[in-house]
């Protein structure tokens, strides 16, 4: 795939948060809630900690190998996987869940940005390996947010009566239809049947949409040696109860997350809260909360109920039965990988910055924050098309009013802005009051009332003269809204509405090495990445 790429800094895009952004400007005011910069100096020292602390390495590897006797085997995985049994060995983990069919197409680029700082890194830091790692979120229960793909701009949506975390949900006839349904779009294409094919063998009916995704990722990116890790397992939990049970108990993660909340509050509005107690009930098709129910807990919206002795006997013998919420989800996948990085997004990084002290309570190794790349991906005839109007990529990152004005300001032959005149009337007025002060001081008021209004109807002139004038270039603003719904559907990043699987149709793997080649791994820029074609 030949293409080309330009970076934009995040904050040139008006797309993200005022806390990510003065993440990535090294801003003072956060200084107190993470431990490590995202630059080589910061990986080092997340090395150093880490290397202190003791991972359980051995049941994290039969973990893996057991996982992946359900797929291909790919001697690049094998590899990583025994890799992870040495004591110098260190992941680069992004997480997600498992959107159907992989969701937007932020879920690849995550993945890819895993993979080249892991490489990256390998190159920078010989003494040492790094494994990129997608952690799935499968206990997730979110079924509005991860049930759809959007490919060309259509909405496949599944619809099941299913209940309980997503991961678990059995695949059914129902995407199946949604599959072909897909093909109609992209076997038109050179690689739509690959794609097509490989869909269908990873989304097989009665498998579970964990092991779906799992063998659809697989086939992805296993060339890359990407390790896929599945954590919905007694074996992996069993090293959580000290945890869960002083969560139980203590409610720690809810103390340590409040105290933060209080100083962050101070700067930015907070991304996630938490709970009193951060747990969910977790079996079959369940995923409720635990909460307190007076010495007892109980789960919400159901009648189960357990004492205090209950609960630590149930949690000591099915760990598995306890999901960790967003607060300490972290903390899980911290505890079970030799982690030294997290690859997120904006929303991640933003509660991620809450958990610091959650991590110290619990004495795991907090990581380097690296914020996931992002790209815009076009073709060459729509950056012509901007070019000829007179623009940059970077400008359609504006609203479509924002460019029509700037266009219209640009090329108009006609005099639209009233700037003198309002400056020449303001003036007057000045004058107006000094003779006015001279007869009585009381006509003050007055003058400043008239003078308010007379400013008021000159700006409402200005603005019907520029509306006037840009009726006038109904061509150009048509030009306009085509690239902005081209390129920002729904007036939002690409990224965060369509499927990656339009894209592959077209070119194949070929689109997931020009990502690979094109993403960043420390610079922390916005990608614009453009094909030939």
């Amino acid at each position: 795939m030949d293409c080309t790429s330009q970076r934009i800094t995040y904050r040139n895009t008006a797309a993200f948060s005022t806390i990510v952004l003065d993440y990535l400007d090294d801003a003072v005011a956060l200084k107190p809630f993470y431990v490590h910069r995202p630059n080589i100096e910061g990986i080092k020292h997340a090395i150093a900690q880490r290397s202190a602390f003791k991972t359980n390495r051995r049941v994290l590897v039969d973990h893996l190998r057991k996982q992946y006797a359900a797929v291909n085997e790919s001697t690049a995985v094998n590899r990583n996987i025994e890799l992870l049994l040495k004591e110098n060995t260190f992941t680069i983990t992004t997480a997600h869940q498992p959107n159907l069919f992989t969701g937007p197409l932020y879920f690849i680029y995550k993945i890819l940005h895993a993979i080249k700082l892991a490489d990256t890194l390998k190159q920078e830091l010989t003494q040492y390996n790094f494994i990129p790692v997608y952690y799935m979120g499968s206990e997730d229960a979110d079924f509005e947010e991860l049930s759809y793909a959007t490919v060309n701009g259509v909405k496949y949506q599944w619809a099941t009566k299913q209940n309980g975390a997503f991961g678990r949900m059995i695949v059914d006839k129902h995407i199946t239809q949604l599959i072909h349904a897909i093909s109609g779009q992209l076997l038109v294409e050179p690689h739509g049947k690959e794609i097509i094919d490989a869909l269908l063998a990873s989304y097989k009916e009665k498998t579970t949409i964990q092991d779906a995704t799992f063998a659809f990722v697989h086939f992805l990116f296993e060339r890359f040696g990407l390790i896929v890790i599945n954590a919905d397992a007694k074996e992996l939990k069993q090293q959580m109860i000290p945890v869960f049970e002083d969560e139980l108990l203590n409610r720690s993660s809810a103390k340590q997350v409040a105290d933060t909340i209080h100083k962050l509050d101070a700067h930015y509005k907070v991304q996630a809260g938490g709970r009193e107690i951060n747990l969910f009930y977790f079996d079959e098709d369940l995923r409720e909360r635990i909460e307190a129910d007076g010495d007892g807990f109980a789960v919400a919206n159901t009648t189960i109920k357990f004492t205090k002795e209950e609960v630590l006997k149930e949690l000591k013998e099915h760990p598995e039965r306890f999901s960790p919420n967003v607060i300490l989800r972290g903390l899980y996948q911290d505890t079970i990988l030799p982690n030294i990085a997290f690859i997120g997004g904006g929303g991640e990084l933003a509660y991620w910055l809450e958990l610091k002290n959650v991590f110290a309570h619990h004495h795991v190794p907090y990581p380097v924050l690296v914020l996931r790349n992002s790209f815009l991906v076009t073709q060459k005839q729509w950056i012509s098309k901007i070019e000829k109007l007179g623009f940059t990529v970077e400008d359609f990152f504006k609203s479509s009013e924002a460019l029509l004005n700037q266009y219209v300001h640009r090329t108009t032959v006609n005099k639209i802005q009233l700037n003198g005149t309002l400056t020449k009337a303001e003036e007057l007025y000045e004058l107006l009051k000094e003779q006015a002060a001279t007869v009585d001081l009381t006509l003050l008021q007055h003058v400043e009332a008239l003078k308010v209004k007379a400013v008021y109807r000159l700006q409402e002139l200005e603005k019907k003269i520029i509306r006037a004038e840009k009726r006038k270039y109904a061509d150009e603003q048509r030009q306009i809204q085509t690239i902005k719904q081209q390129l920002f559907p729904g007036n939002g990043l690409q990224e965060r509405k369509e499927s990656f699987l339009s894209f592959y149709a077209k070119e194949g793997s070929g689109f997931i090495d020009a990502l690979y080649q094109h993403s960043l791994s420390l610079e922390q820029d916005f990608v614009v990445l453009t094909t030939k074609k």
